[in-house]
Order: structure tokens, then sequence, then C-alpha cells
């Protein structure tokens, strides 16, 4: 069976798959005492799962890979086959995330063991303003983008949706590339801009510090960072004259002048990643990926065009359509000769069924309410193939339950206590807000610092005030005890959403995948971050061929 036939089937497979039980991916957990979740579940299952220690939950549910069954992990009970292949299904249709976190392991990579703060792979002036999570995406990323650069002869990336500027600083201090980098929030822009000079100041006081005039040159310049919103609906040709046209937020800072431009030091420490590659994908590394890719069909990579230098599109946790938006401009721009994708965000995607979702971005005259489905298409499904099929729609809250990260909950599961009873707190309020003002149902509260610390009565009086209803509104003492006494059940459920998480994931993933290749594209997936780290660790990374 082909690559194609492969990919084909799976989306068939996991649309199925994922229909049947669109019910639990469709609920909302704030809602399990309001609408009756647990008595939802089929009848069989609930008897097995409302006991289940929360070590169990960890253990036997969401753990894709559980260690001895025969031993530690014994059933409490005989689970019905209907569950079991309901749990075996849900891990055997997402694509592999790469290492899941072994018990009493550290959720850090090895990188962080000598300092919690400081990936010791990662040389000191790329660290500065950068926590450790993104510490370790950029690191990763970098290579892996100067490796899609190698491959594809090509000094040139854009950085979309480039926030702070620091994966793009290691793009081009670290790793010698012209980096253009654009971002619709002129704040981080102009943040960017200055954490550009502190890093160039850095380099200057090294170099005179150590008499070395060979760390940075000024035939390489600084990054060159853009304000603007990348529009969806707009052509590849309009994105083009963006990057051109669009106004810097600052002259970009000048870089002291040397005789040739060397990587500063730390960056020799940037070398390529060995995480495995993801269903689909064969190779065993990131290296390897852009090696395949190249050779796929037996085509040769696209030669440079002449006028405008080709580039290699890059966005790190693009949110919502962006990464929908590149892949297009990837597809049809002859200037773009590879990209690497790490997509988030998949709740605010826009789709068919949900046009303008809450909290997709815009920018104020530049897109209509409504999108032009001819002019650029929705965010999901981008295939044809997925488009056609049966049950392919995903919904709001489906998609916003594939951004939750799976191996941090198993994580809090296994390690135990109060905070795990922050879902029942927050599902017994809706209760009462329900029976107030049905008006206010899902209705959001920001944040109760320290809520599993509470007792319930203090956190009812300050969420209730926060959804503007009286703190004092009276709560039947009662049926909170009742409502309370079920948080195992509560967990459970949420655990059982939670499992379909890298099936909604994976399915929105792969329609990309098959979308290129719908275009004559081959791509893969490379789970590149460690999962327990950064739970949007999947790369799509595509290289164009001579016939594009």
């Amino acid at each position: 069976m082909s690559a194609t036939e492969q990919q084909r089937e799976l989306a068939e497979r996991l649309t199925a798959f994922l229909s049947q039980y669109s019910r639990l991916s469709d609920s909302y957990i704030i809602e399990f005492f309001s609408k009756d979740h647990w008595h939802t579940l089929p009848i069989a299952w609930q008897p097995v799962l409302q006991d289940l220690t929360y070590q169990q939950v960890a253990d036997l549910l969401l753990d894709a890979t559980p260690r001895d069954r025969s031993t530690s992990l014994r059933y409490p009970s005989a689970w019905p086959l209907s569950l079991l292949a309901f749990r075996a299904a849900a891990h055997a249709l997402a694509f592999p995330r790469g290492p899941r976190l072994q018990r009493g392991g550290s959720a850090r990579p090895d990188e962080f063991l000598g300092n919690g703060s400081q990936s010791a792979l990662l040389g000191h002036i790329f660290r500065k303003h950068v926590k450790p999570k993104k510490q370790h995406e950029i690191r990763r990323l970098g290579s892996l983008v100067k490796q899609v650069c190698d491959q594809t002869d090509c000094n040139s990336v854009v950085d979309v949706g480039s926030g702070q500027g620091h994966l793009t600083r290691f793009l081009s201090f670290g790793l010698g590339l012209s980096v253009t980098a654009i971002e619709a929030d002129r704040a981080l822009v102009a943040t960017a801009t200055k954490f550009d000079r502190e890093l160039v100041w850095a380099l200057e006081k090294e170099k005179q510090k150590k008499n070395c005039s060979s760390l940075v040159t000024a035939s390489q310049p600084s990054p060159r960072h853009l304000a603007g919103w990348v529009n969806p609906d707009a052509s590849w040709e309009a994105f083009i004259e963006q990057l051109s046209a669009a106004q810097c937020a600052e002259q970009s800072v000048s870089t002291p002048t040397a005789s040739r431009r060397k990587r500063p030091r730390g960056a020799e420490h940037a070398g390529p990643p060995s995480s495995h590659t993801a269903q689909i994908a064969t190779d065993s590394s990131s290296a390897a990926c852009c090696r395949s890719l190249v050779h796929a069909d037996h085509q040769e990579v696209a030669a440079p065009k002449p006028g405008r230098p080709d580039f290699v599109l890059t966005g790190l946790h693009a949110c919502g359509d962006l990464s929908a938006t590149l892949l297009r401009h990837f597809v049809h721009c002859p200037h773009v000769r590879g990209i690497t994708s790490v997509a988030c965000c998949y709740m605010k995607i826009t789709t068919e069924e949900d046009p303008t979702p809450p909290g997709l971005v815009e920018e104020a005259g530049a897109r209509p309410a409504a999108r032009d489905a001819a002019l650029s298409g929705f965010g999901y499904p981008m295939s044809s193939w997925v488009g056609g099929l049966p049950g392919h729609q995903l919904s709001y809250k489906a998609r916003e339950g594939a951004c939750h990260a799976v191996e941090d909950y198993t994580r809090r599961l296994r390690v135990g206590g109060q905070a795990l009873r922050t879902h029942c707190y927050r599902a017994a309020l809706e209760t009462f807000i329900a029976d107030a003002r049905p008006d206010l149902r899902r209705a959001g509260i920001q944040t109760i610092k320290g809520a599993h610390l509470l007792p319930f009565a203090e956190y009812a009086r300050l969420g209730l005030a926060r959804v503007g209803l009286p703190p004092g509104l009276p709560l039947d003492p009662q049926r909170v005890e009742a409502m309370l006494k079920q948080q195992g059940r509560v967990v459970v459920y949420f655990s059982l959403a939670l499992l379909l998480a890298p099936v909604v994931e994976t399915l929105v993933l792969l329609d990309r995948m098959i979308y290129l290749q719908e275009q004559g594209v081959h791509s893969q997936l490379v789970p590149l971050f460690d999962p327990n780290f950064s739970p949007r660790n999947l790369v799509l990374v595509a290289l164009k061929s001579q016939s594009h």
C-alpha cells in the first residue's frame, strides 16, 4: 500500500472513530453535573471506571505504553470489550508523540538536569529572556530549519508569528541564516528589536573581552522584524508584497564589523535533534527526514527562481488558521522552497460549520466576518479527501480539547493531591450558575488562584462574583456535598475525553499532509519536542520538488 493510500485509509478510520465518540469529545467538563455526563457513558463502563484510583486512570487509560500489565498494572475488575477497544483504538490511531514520562522521572528533558531554567545545549546568549520550554523548542526547531535550508540550498528564512523573536535570533545569530520575522503585535516586534540590540551588545562585549574579531560580522545583517498581520484570504503574491513593503517597527540593528561571520559561542551545541519521525515518516532523525523528502518520488529539490531570493517558511506554534495559510503559501508561491510548521490553538481554526470561532485573530478592515472559502478555504479541512469523508466535522470543543496536554495530566494523576479537585469544583459551581442564570452557562471564569486549596463555599463566592452573580447566592449544602463526593467520576470522565485529544490533533495534521499530497508535495511529521515539556510537539516538514 502506498503512502497516499495509507494516509487516506487512516483518515477514514479517524473520522469513523471520532464520529462514534463525538458526544465525549464535544462535551464540556464544567457541565458534568448540569448535563449528567456520567450517565451518558455506556452502562457497562460505569461500574468499572467509577472506583479507579488516580494512578489507575493514568496507567490503564492515558498511558499509551503501560509497563508489565501482569503484575503492578492489573485491572481491578474485568473491563468490557467495548472499553478496551476504545482505549486501544484511541492510542493506535494517534500519531506517536515521542517518549512518555516514566513514573518518578523528571518532566524536563535531560538538557535541564543541571539547571532547571537553562538548557545545557543552548548558548547563554540565546537563553536570556527565554523560558526553558522555549529554549528547548528554538534549539530543536532551529536545527531542523537549518537542515531544510541546507537541503534546499537556501539561506533565507521567513519566521511567521515570530513573537519576541527568540527563534529568529537563534536562526540568524546562531546559525548564520538571513531571517525576516513577521509578527502582528507591534509591541512584540518592538521587544524583539530591543532584544536583538541586547544580543549584539553582548556579542560585542564578549568579542572585546576575548579580543576575538570573528564572533560576528557585518556581512550577515541582523534579522529584519516586520509588524504585520498575515491575512488568510490574501494571495501569495500579496504575502510576498507584504514581506517586501511592510515597514519595520524600528530600524534593524547594525552588526559589528569583522572579517567574516562565525557562530557565536554556544551555537556549536545546536546539533540535529534525534527525535523519531511519526506515522507515515520512516526515518529516525530530522536530518534523515529532510533527505527522504528531497528524494521523494525521485524528484530534485526546486531550483532557485530568478529575481527575489527564495526562502524557507517556518512558524513555531502559529495560531489557528495561520499554520494553514502558511501551507497554502508554501504550495502556491514559487519562492518558498520548504516549510517547517508547528501548529497550535486548533480551536481558532475556521471551519465551514464554525467560520468565526471564539478567539479568531482578525485585523480591523482586513477580513470579512465570514470567510470566503472560494478565495482561501477554511483552516479545516484543507484536503478534498478529508472534506469528502462522512463525519469529518470537528466541533469547537473537540478542537479545543486537542490542545490539552495528555502527558501533563497523566503526571498530575500520578502525583495525586488536591489539585485534581478543580474540575469538580467548577462543574459543581456551574449547576448553581445555570439554575440562577441559564444565559450565563459556560461563562468564562478566570483562574482563581489556589482554587483547590479553598473550601468550596469560598471558591463559589469568588466564582459567582466573576460572572456577575451575588457572591452570597444560596448553595444547598447537601447538594454540594453530593457533587463533591463524585470527584473521582469527574476525573475519569475528563480523562476519557482527554484520551481523544491526540486523535483529534492527528486528524487535523493528517488532513494537512493529505492536502500537500493532493498538491503533489510529499511531507512528514516529526515529533521534534519532548511532549512532557512541549505538548504541541509535532512538526510538519515539506520540501518542494522540481516540478513546483
